[in-house]
């Protein structure tokens, strides 16, 4: 792995999209020495950007910055944190919105940092990454074609299944659906697509630390559909995925109303709800935890974890942003692959 020699693991953190948030909970995270002491950092992004969300903050710089072309950027990257920087696409003072220029910065900050991850054994590698927001929009100005971070790391590690999980202290959500038109939630929900955030679920659960998982999952319609009365997706779709996880030993109950549900699991009842859709899932954590909840996908080969908010435009450039979800995504990343490495090294 490319942990450290005191066997810390080494994190990526994307930037994101240059006109958003990104380097300003960046900087603002990683200006917390508690943060810093969980890993080594390396940072794909713009030192310009950085430097003056970090002015704006009054912090002062604490990291190294590479060219991220340079040779030197595969081999010296042994400062707790080292910025690699994408000079070229310089964007300072630019309007705070989507824009080509933005789509193309960040995604080649997803695409190193993919690689990175890919070739964790390396030098120059590491050993998870940390998303900040992207802007869609701007991927779609890019020519990008896929909606989100989910769907490209998903392409990108040639993944057979992934789910969006979102880990807060008082809530866990899995989706069984992710970025999709509500109208075309129906035509692509199917048993599989139910039963895989269960079955991914739990193993994410029990690596968290939660010996017994009790998985909760929603109802698509109305009162879970009052026994069919308004639909039929609950008993065709959802209660087959249920049936199938409980042969296979998983503590899975459902489908239950949407409405309730989520009181439920805030009690204790639950430790993890599957949601059928995005906003069905992301309502209920956004409104508890906006600031502390963390995006982890899962399925995929390498760990990803990252902030649960958008670019936030309107706030760029006002020293405003709360890096609360940023320093959560960091932590559950460290947490992880940290994990990781303990299990490679039995």
């Amino acid at each position: 792995m490319a942990e450290s020699a005191n066997n810390l693991p080494v994190i990526g953190i994307t930037m994101g999209e240059p006109a958003g948030v990104g380097p300003e909970v960046v900087v603002k995270a990683l200006a917390d020495p508690a943060i810093r002491a969980l890993g080594r950092f390396v940072i794909f992004g713009m030192n310009e950007l950085l430097a003056y969300a970090a002015d704006l903050a009054e912090i002062d710089a604490f990291w190294w910055r590479l060219q991220h072309d340079s040779t030197r950027a595969a081999h010296e990257l042994m400062h707790p944190v080292v910025v690699l920087d994408y000079d070229e696409y310089s964007m300072l003072g630019t309007a705070h919105q989507p824009s080509k220029q933005g789509g193309m910065a960040s995604l080649r900050f997803l695409d190193d940092a993919i690689a990175a991850a890919g070739r964790c054994h390396d030098d120059g590698g590491i050993d998870a990454i940390v998303t900040a927001p992207i802007c869609k929009e701007s991927w779609l100005l890019a020519g990008c074609r896929f909606p989100g971070h989910t769907e490209m790391l998903q392409h990108r590690t040639k993944s057979k299944r992934v789910a969006m999980m979102f880990h807060a202290p008082q809530l866990n959500v899995i989706l069984a659906t992710i970025h999709l038109p509500l109208m075309d939630v129906r035509n692509v929900l199917t048993i599989g697509a139910v039963y895989d955030p269960i079955d991914l679920g739990h193993e994410a659960m029990l690596r968290l630390g939660v010996k017994q998982p009790r998985i909760a999952v929603c109802g698509l319609n109305p009162h879970a559909s009052e026994n069919g009365q308004f639909g039929d997706e609950e008993a065709r779709l959802i209660t087959p995925a249920i049936e199938a996880a409980r042969q296979h030993g998983i503590n899975a109950t459902g489908p239950y109303p949407a409405d309730t549900l989520f009181h439920r699991a805030i009690k204790g009842d639950f430790d993890l709800v599957v949601a059928m859709y995005h906003d069905q899932g992301l309502i209920p954590i956004k409104m508890l935890a906006f600031d502390e909840a963390v995006n982890v996908t899962l399925g995929l080969p390498i760990i990803r974890t990252s902030v649960d908010h958008g670019t936030a435009f309107d706030i760029v450039g006002r020293n405003k942003a709360n890096p609360g979800s940023m320093k959560a995504a960091i932590r559950l990343a460290a947490k992880m692959a940290h994990a990781r490495i303990n299990q490679s090294t039995d």
